[in-house]
């Protein structure tokens, strides 16, 4: 029996005479292939979600650092130029991580191939335009 197929409604007569139903109940086809994906790869996507997290995390915490706590530099606005990029890239890294781990549950419960992440894309470009303007900062701290 669990090997057979379910029988439709209207196979069965859905109570109304075995005629077709007037107004059958609206179901996209996306909505009727979801099925609960296993739980394995839904903690594998949610700890990866994390991990983005405490990496926007440490962006932020480092960005805040670097506005408050580093010594004057020769700019007077060089702590805010390094910091502020380090705050915006943690920001981003943390929507972008909610955006993702949507799009995974959405895939896993639909059967569908997993979306290509942005995030390493995203964080690398953050990362490199900070190191430049670090690199920038210090050679003009040191003339």
């Amino acid at each position: 029996m669990a090997d057979q197929e379910p029988i439709s409604q209207i196979e069965q007569g859905s109570g109304n005479g075995g005629q077709l139903p007037e107004h059958p109940a609206p179901q996209t086809a996306a909505a009727s292939r979801e099925e609960e994906p296993d739980v394995r790869f839904t903690y594998a996507n949610e700890r990866t979600f994390l991990a983005w997290n405490r990496t926007a995390l440490a962006l932020i915490a480092t960005g805040v650092a670097a506005t408050q706590l580093l010594p004057k530099l020769q700019l007077e606005w060089g702590r805010r130029l390094l910091g502020l990029p380090l705050i915006a890239l943690g920001a981003i890294v943390a929507a972008e991580s909610l955006r993702q781990w949507r799009a995974n549950e959405r895939a896993m419960r639909r059967g569908d191939p997993l979306p290509r992440s942005r995030m390493p894309v995203v964080l690398t470009i953050g990362i490199v335009v900070v190191g430049a303007i670090a690199v920038a900062l210090t050679a003009a701290g040191s003339r």
